[in-house]
């Protein structure tokens, strides 16, 4: 978890540092106007693709821009999604899909604008430190000794004809329909 936080991190900062670049170097100039509506209260998942709110919130990047936010967390996704649609929540962390399966009817019907995407295509396959234990001997290590990544599912393979051969079953849990995960 940490890792993926570290990674997050570095890609906000490498997005910011990107950003400060090409504004120091653009020369058109325009003023932006005081905000629609400064009040802003954003829901999200406590998962750590939410870090870029997160990190801004505490670097105080809103405030610089003269947003007031306020994070909410949210129960699941569908309480997420239902949260923007009623106007409950200004905007939110939102999984790539929802507005689109929104638009189509898929769930609840409404017509919603994806503003920002801030997905980097980071999905993986969680597993617990057990499986983790049982796929460690399946697993090449790179030259300082740790894991080499990207880790393949070949790693897993073994495990679960483990599982299989002891009659059992490798209970493995299934992201929101709407998910990119289901897609990549």
């Amino acid at each position: 978890v940490w890792k993926i936080l570290r990674e997050s991190i570095m890609q906000l900062k490498t997005l910011a540092a990107t950003v400060l670049i090409l504004t120091a170097t653009c020369s058109a100039h325009a003023d932006i106007g005081p905000a629609e509506k400064p009040d802003l209260k954003l829901g999200f998942i406590k998962l750590t693709d939410m870090a870029p709110l997160a990190i801004a919130w505490e670097q105080g990047f809103f405030l610089d821009e003269g947003l007031f936010v306020e994070l909410e967390a949210q129960a699941n996704w569908k309480v997420l999604l239902d949260g923007v649609v009623t106007g409950t929540l200004d905007g939110a962390h939102m999984l790539a899909g929802q507005p689109l399966g929104a638009t189509i009817g898929y769930g609840t019907q409404a017509d919603i604008i994806t503003a920002f995407s801030m997905d980097l295509n980071g999905n993986g396959i969680t597993v617990s430190n057990d499986v983790w234990e049982q796929m460690s001997p399946h697993i090449s290590e790179n030259s300082e000794g740790n894991p080499a990544h990207p880790i393949s599912a070949t790693a897993l393979k073994p495990v679960i004809e483990q599982y299989r051969d002891k009659g059992e079953r490798f209970r493995m849990g299934m992201v929101f329909p709407v998910s990119t995960h289901n897609y990549e």
